[in-house]
């Protein structure tokens, strides 16, 4: 079971909403600090490990320093990632570009930065060669295929545009070792937010194997592997954190087992984990605006799915909280009495982030000026970050409650001249 908690109660909440306008996103810096320690501590196991934090998650360059001050890395997908990793502290071989269909500047700023270039296609070594000159290190990403089970929100690996073939990473580290390559590792990513210890224990196991098969048919012993991410976390209540200790310990058994017979120890054990490092300790606090009653009670909040579009894109569970009525058993106006379904103002239907939930009674600010504020959990990672301007919503700003217990804005909201500062508004009139 996950208990859900937020760090701040109904009356510093309120004092914190006359400061900033909902909705607002929220995360928790000792939180966070806390559990990249015990990632640390877990896959202290083994003689090196490094987590590239996965900046899609949460792209923030204030949360990304704080992150490698506790020794953490990125891993980026694009330009503007790897820029926002730099800026953040983080240089050289902490940040892998594990992208897709790479255009050729952004192989050349990952090169330049001396980032760690993971290549997803066979194709590419000529390309990267070409355009940006292959660099002492590089690593490629296995796609397994039909050998390895995916889950619902990455899908099948046969399925997925991701990666090398089994045959075509043997001949790719052939080839690299031709071509002057001194430095080699291997990562893959096959799964999204999946919980089963047993599952990423045995993606480790894959890829020693593969390791040893490398070693025993080119040469290459890898300096490096990368588990890759899709550790999960428990986003209803009636799911079970993964235990880092137990999967490290797993994991190490399969290393021991493997890589050391294959005289591959010692071996630096990389992950790319994001959502499971800040994913519980961030949320989307808004105010109830709207309730309206026709076949069902709808409660309509002041945020939409341009603010956080998880549950609209895969019908993702999101827990919500009342603060002031978080606890049933304090009073009988806490008790889950009211179903609603509980939505944004986008013009699309889908447009939910619960659907026939049971929450108290909720006050909107129709109703009584203010209304009452509504937590959505989990929202720290592939939150803030897939937001967008359909509707010409604007998306909201980000805060960071401070280890001190102060509140720090870390990225404002966006105004009506942001939306509109790409387009040549002064222009428009003598356009036709």
């Amino acid at each position: 079971m996950s208990e859900k908690y937020f760090p701040l109660d109904k009356a510093a909440l309120d004092e914190l909403a006359l400061k900033y306008q909902t909705p607002f996103y929220l995360y928790d810096e000792k939180a966070i600090i806390e559990n990249v320690r015990r990632i640390k501590a877990a896959f202290s196991v083994f003689p090196a490990y490094k987590n590239h934090f996965a900046v899609k998650a949460l792209p923030n360059p204030y949360i990304l320093k704080l992150l490698a001050a506790e020794g953490f890395g990125a891993d980026c997908a694009s330009l503007p990632e790897l820029l926002l990793a730099e800026i953040s502290g983080m240089k050289g071989e902490d940040i892998m570009l594990t992208s897709n269909e790479t255009p050729t500047k952004e192989y050349i700023a990952a090169k330049n930065m001396g980032a760690v270039i993971n290549l997803d296609d066979f194709t590419h070594i000529e390309f990267l060669e070409k355009k940006a000159g292959l660099p002492d290190l590089i690593s490629m990403r296995y796609n397994p295929g039909p050998l390895k089970e995916g889950n619902a929100i990455i899908g099948k690996p046969e399925e997925a545009k991701y990666g090398f073939t089994r045959e075509q990473l043997i001949k790719g580290y052939s080839l690299l070792k031709e071509k002057g390559v001194k430095r080699f590792a291997l990562h893959t990513m096959v799964a999204s937010n999946e919980l089963s210890v047993p599952y990423h224990i045995e993606t480790a196991r894959m890829l020693f194997e593969l390791a040893a098969e490398i070693l025993s048919k080119t040469g290459v012993r890898l300096e490096f592997i990368n588990l890759g991410g899709g550790v999960g976390i428990p986003y209803k209540p009636d799911q079970t954190a993964v235990d880092y200790e137990v999967l490290a310990v797993g994991i190490k058994k399969a290393y021991n087992e493997i890589l050391a017979p294959a005289g591959l120890d010692p071996m630096e054990i990389r992950t790319e984990w994001g959502r499971v490092v800040t994913g519980p300790y961030g949320w989307l606090v808004a105010r109830a605006v709207h309730k309206k009653e026709i076949y069902r009670s709808y409660i309509a909040l002041d945020a939409c799915m341009a603010d956080l579009m998880r549950p609209a894109l895969y019908g993702a569970y999101h827990h919500i909280t009342i603060p002031g009525k978080e606890n049933p058993a304090q009073a009988e106006s806490q008790t889950l009495t009211e179903t609603y379904d509980v939505v944004g103002s986008l013009c699309e239907n889908n447009d939910k982030f619960a659907i026939q939930r049971q929450l108290p009674k909720i006050v909107t600010s129709a109703e009584n000026g203010k209304g009452d504020f509504v937590v959505i959990h989990d929202a720290g990672a592939h939150g803030r970050a897939m937001g967008f301007n359909y509707n010409g919503k604007l998306r909201c700003g980000e805060l960071l409650l401070r280890v001190d217990g102060s509140v720090a804005q870390i990225r404002r909201a966006e105004t009506v001249d942001d939306y509109f500062t790409t387009l040549d508004i002064s222009g428009v009139k003598d356009f036709y």
